[in-house]
């Protein structure tokens, strides 16, 4: 059976992917050119619809949402005029929101709906580089205040179930770096402060996420159990401030075990992975 594609891209900062921000130029070329052929757009395995758990979306409990459409939640500040005024005017669609509240309390995990929240700008500005027709359905779904790690992954096998029906599942975050102590390093520093931080900061990380991801199976999450006991995630993601990482987890959670491919993209002189499964390896 064929299933439909997990992939946890990394979403960029703000709408800056679509401003034209050099610092952004590969993460959006890889939102425009990358993510639809790991989905298959303008192909008939196109995706039904699509699951996006965001990460600028955090709730007590899985929080869902069910409505019909969405207006979009500009959750941003001091950007140009035009980045106010952006629509993304997919339908939502409320029975595969049913679904995903059924499949996480089967999880023991106690969803709500929610048909009046907007879509955040982790759902909408990349899907305006992924699929500007806007003609597949969105269910946009939260990641929890706790930062539990189990809690996520139960997530993800909840919405693996989804996957046979076509119904593609992306997380929305920046799970490489999402620390703005070190976007302010970043940002401020000449080439070699960017060199430096990333030999002894991001690459050990990113080393170390990509073989804890590797090694996850059903029988052993521990990597990702334990995640913040891997080289330097606190520096990567502030204890407290994990909700860049989060649709990681979930992700891998959907996985349902797949082979898991990576694609690397730079800000500010840093990698930035975006991992994806259940679909071959693109260049």
């Amino acid at each position: 059976m064929t299933l439909a594609p997990v992939i946890a891209l990394s979403h960029g900062g703000g709408p800056m992917p679509l401003l034209g921000d050099p610092n952004h130029a590969t993460i959006t070329a890889s939102l425009q050119q990358r993510v639809p052929k790991i989905l298959g757009l303008n192909t008939p395995s196109q995706p039904a619809a699509i699951v996006m758990v965001t990460a600028h979306w955090t709730t007590d409990q899985p929080t869902i949402s069910n409505g019909s459409s969405h207006d979009l939640l500009y959750d941003y500040r001091g950007f140009p005029p035009e980045s106010y005024e952006l629509k993304y005017p997919a339908p939502g669609e409320p029975e595969v929101a049913a679904k995903i509240a059924a499949a996480f309390a089967e999880q023991g995990l106690s969803p709500k709906l929610d048909a009046v929240r907007k879509w955040d700008h982790g759902v909408f500005v990349p899907l305006l580089l992924i699929n500007p027709k806007a003609n597949i359905p969105i269910i946009q779904v939260s990641v929890l205040e706790s930062e539990d790690a189990g809690d996520h992954i139960k997530m993800g096998k909840a919405l693996a179930t989804l996957r046979a029906s076509n119904i593609a599942i992306l997380g929305s975050g920046f799970a490489s770096l999402h620390h703005f102590t070190l976007f302010r390093a970043l940002s401020q520093g000449d080439q070699e402060v960017r060199k430096s931080i990333k030999e002894s900061t991001t690459d050990p990380w990113n080393e170390a996420l990509t073989g804890a991801i590797k090694e996850s199976t059903e029988g052993n999450w521990d990597g990702l159990l334990n995640w913040r006991n891997l080289p330097h995630a606190n520096e990567i993601h502030p204890v407290g401030g994990g909700e860049h990482f989060t649709p990681l987890l979930v992700c891998a959670g959907a996985a349902k075990g797949d082979k898991v491919h990576s694609y690397k993209d730079s800000y500010y002189g840093q990698d930035i992975v975006t991992f994806y499964w259940g679909a071959d390896e693109i260049a």
